[in-house]
């Protein structure tokens, strides 16, 4: 009894470089869908949706804090050497130039990549229109200072500062 080899047809194997091209093909997508839904959202604050949608009234605010004609000076320096912080000195002076005192001055120190380190002072009075102390932070790096000054009545001052903690 002879037995005659069977020899497969040119090209048997086609079917598979398209089943294996779609695994690739469906593997990549699947770790791309995975990465994208469990990384950083790219959100860095709360309520975004709500800041946005009182856009017309921040407008409005600035437009009554530039009315009230004040100058405003920050210096922030930060600490070099031992533990992370900063000396901030804040001047405000009317549209005559004169100090504003009796100002209740709020900082909330913002870590703009990092949350969880966040956290408010309060700038003491120093004299002359001035507000300030000195501050100690959890880590060096970038901070954004967000500073508001509320005063008497519905008078209220809103500027920031970012600095760089070495």
């Amino acid at each position: 009894m002879t037995s005659m080899a069977q020899n497969r047809k040119p090209g048997w194997w086609y079917p598979y470089i398209f089943v294996g091209a779609f695994v690739v093909v469906i593997g990549v997508n699947a770790t791309l869908a995975y990465f994208a839904t469990s990384t950083f959202t790219g959100l860095s604050t709360t309520d975004a949706y709500e800041k946005g949608r009182l856009y017309n009234q921040a407008l409005a605010a600035a437009k009554a804090q530039a009315e009230m004609g004040w100058t405003v000076e920050t210096t922030a320096q930060p600490r070099s050497g031992g533990k992370p912080g900063f000396t901030l000195d804040v001047s405000y002076r009317d549209r005559d130039g004169r100090p504003v005192e009796g100002l209740d001055v709020r900082v909330s120190v913002v870590r703009p990549t990092t949350v969880g380190y966040d956290h408010d002072v309060t700038a003491a009075p120093l004299g002359g229109g001035r507000y300030g102390g000195e501050y100690d932070l959890p880590l060096n790096g970038v901070w954004d200072l967000d500073m508001v000054a509320i005063g008497p009545g519905p008078v209220a001052y809103e500027h920031e500062q970012r600095i760089v903690v070495p």
